[in-house]
Parts: structure tokens; sequence; C-alpha cells
């Protein structure tokens, strides 16, 4: 198997059709996961962050250096471990950047694979607020729109667990590294907030 830059358009047929969130993300660059075949069995995208908080937050001395890898889908098809193989290819290919990712633990993921690629773990959306946050549920609106114009219920957000690298010849790593503002912190020291017995048996 090998990886390759794809086009958007493919990239974003393949992220709507087949990653679980169902809706493109911004890309900037996208690259495709061929097997020994040639047929596309996965996509994984990078773009800017949504978040102009987030990129300050990650490095406020150089955030064009920032860049999320915002979509991974590969298919169940292929051999255990592609998913890591596949990151840590893509990664020796791109240019140098500070690389930050979530594990939507809504959605029972807790990062393996990114543990699996040598990813840093950075702890957990709103890890430093004292009170929780809260998502706001209306019938076909987003949870700010609810929350502005009437909601039926609201329930406790769940956190998403933070990842980063960086990427780069060697010296270009150490130096993103070190501007990163991101922590390194150890899982089994700082576990994230998981309620779900499954995903904590993942954790640990």
């Amino acid at each position: 198997m090998h990886a390759s830059v794809i086009s958007y358009k493919t990239a974003v047929d393949l992220v709507v059709s087949y990653h679980y969130l169902h809706r493109k993300p911004p890309i900037s660059i996208a690259y495709g996961l061929f097997n020994s075949e040639g047929i596309l069995k996965g996509v994984m995208t990078f773009g800017t962050p949504a978040s102009h908080h987030m990129v300050i937050g990650a490095c406020p001395s150089e955030p064009e250096s920032v860049i999320e890898l915002n979509r991974l889908w590969v298919c169940d098809t292929m051999p255990r471990n592609t998913e890591s193989w596949f990151i840590s290819r893509v990664l020796a290919e791109i240019p140098p950047k500070i690389v930050l990712s979530y594990a939507d633990t809504t959605m029972g993921h807790v990062g393996i694979v990114y543990r699996a690629a040598n990813f840093f773990y950075a702890g957990w959306t709103d890890m430093d607020r004292k009170t929780p946050r809260f998502d706001y549920i209306a019938p076909g609106k987003h949870s700010r729109d609810a929350f502005r114009s009437g909601f039926v219920d609201k329930v406790r957000r769940k956190p998403k667990i933070k990842y980063w690298t960086v990427s780069g010849r060697r010296s270009e790593r150490k130096r993103l590294e070190k501007i990163c503002c991101w922590p390194k912190l150890d899982w089994k020291t700082n576990p994230p907030p998981i309620e779900h017995a499954k995903l904590s048996e993942q954790w640990s």
C-alpha cells in the first residue's frame, strides 16, 4: 500500500460518504491511502483550524505553522495498524507544521491511533474550566442556535481528547516542538474524564 496526494473533490467525496461526521471540513491538503492494487481505501485531510483561539493557544509566536488533522478514514478491510502507518507516512511528506488533532469521546474514540503514531497527549477540551459546558438541544438546530431561540433539553458536553505532533526534517521538528504551547502530558497520570466503561478500558 502507499499514500499520495489526492484532489480536493476526491477527498470531500470520501469524507462525506464514509467518515462518521459525513460533512466536509476545511481542507488545505488531502492524502489518499491506496492498497496494493491501487484502489483508494482511505483518506486523511488537513486544514486551518476553525477556531483562531485554538491556533493562538497552540502557537502564539507562529500561528501560521499550526494545522489540524481534521479527518481520517480507513476502510475496515485494511490490515490492523494501517491507520497509524498511514499517519506516519503522510507526516513524513507534509511541510513543517505543528499538527493538532482530537479524539471525539462522544463517538467512542480515545485516540489509540494517535498514541500508536507517537503523538503527544495534551489533555482534553475545557480541561481548565471549573464549570462544565452544556450542549443545548432543539430539533434541527445547532447548539448555539438552540440556546438563543429556545431549547428542549441540555446535556453536559463530553470532552474531546487533544493530541499534537510536528512534521518536517529533524531540525524543523525540534524547533516546532519547542514553540508549541500545547503540553505533553502522561495519560496515566492525567487521564481524561471518560465516563463510558469501554472507553475507560481503551484508555488504560
